[in-house]
């Protein structure tokens, strides 16, 4: 959804992506971030252990199916809404389907895949996060425009023990560190520009791809 595609095909220009090839490389930051905000980035205090949490997934494309293999050998519980994805595929690579996106915010930790469309655009409101149960996580590695960031800032300032964990940006930092006080790096982590692919590995998955589609 970053390259105007109509544009490209008017002048004539091949417009290919390389799906996948990132997977593990998102999966292994998600994770990271994740550590992180549960050992309180290493400030000295008891923090939490991952076993027996949950993780659920909105959308369960490539990425989403990696961090599920991790989220597996940590020992969490993982479930999984996708409107396009059959209930029975879902179980069948892993996760406990969920019938809709509301039931996702029953988990601690919800894991955001979508891309950004009419739809999705800031539908990650209010009245989601509020559903979080205590010590809730948002990660997002999707989008920055699927969270409605000012709802976001009200439901942090509002429930101490939220956290959001963002690789996509976020438009008022300001706002952010705001409602989270001296907890930044803790409850709340952002990268300073989007680092799930910049991986060795992942930059080189993609180029043989790439080459092969060429090809």
């Amino acid at each position: 959804d970053n390259i105007d595609l109509k544009a490209t095909e008017a002048k004539g220009i091949t417009s290919m992506n390389t799906p996948g090839q990132n997977a593990n490389a998102v999966a292994e930051l998600v994770f990271g971030m994740m550590l992180v905000s549960a050992r309180n980035n290493f400030d000295g205090t008891s923090g939490f252990e991952l076993v027996n949490r949950s993780i659920a997934f909105y959308g369960f494309g490539a990425v989403a199916r990696a961090v599920n293999k991790l989220a597996t050998g940590f020992g969490m519980k993982s479930y999984a809404y996708d409107p396009f994805i059959p209930a029975d595929k879902i179980k069948e690579m892993g996760a406990e389907p969920v019938a809709s996106v509301e039931g996702l915010f029953e988990h601690q930790y919800v894991s955001l895949h979508v891309p950004l469309t009419d739809q999705t655009k800031e539908s990650i409101n209010k009245a989601l996060l509020s559903k979080l149960p205590k010590g809730g996580t948002l990660i997002n590695t999707a989008r920055y425009e699927v969270v409605h960031e000012a709802d976001m800032c009200e439901v942090m300032k509002a429930r101490p023990d939220i956290c959001y964990l963002c690789d996509v940006g976020v438009k008022n930092m300001d706002a952010m560190k705001e409602a989270v006080g001296d907890k930044m790096g803790k409850r709340l982590i952002v990268t300073k520009k989007k680092m799930g692919a910049q991986t060795a590995e992942a930059n080189d998955n993609a180029g043989v791809a790439a080459a092969n589609q060429i090809a």
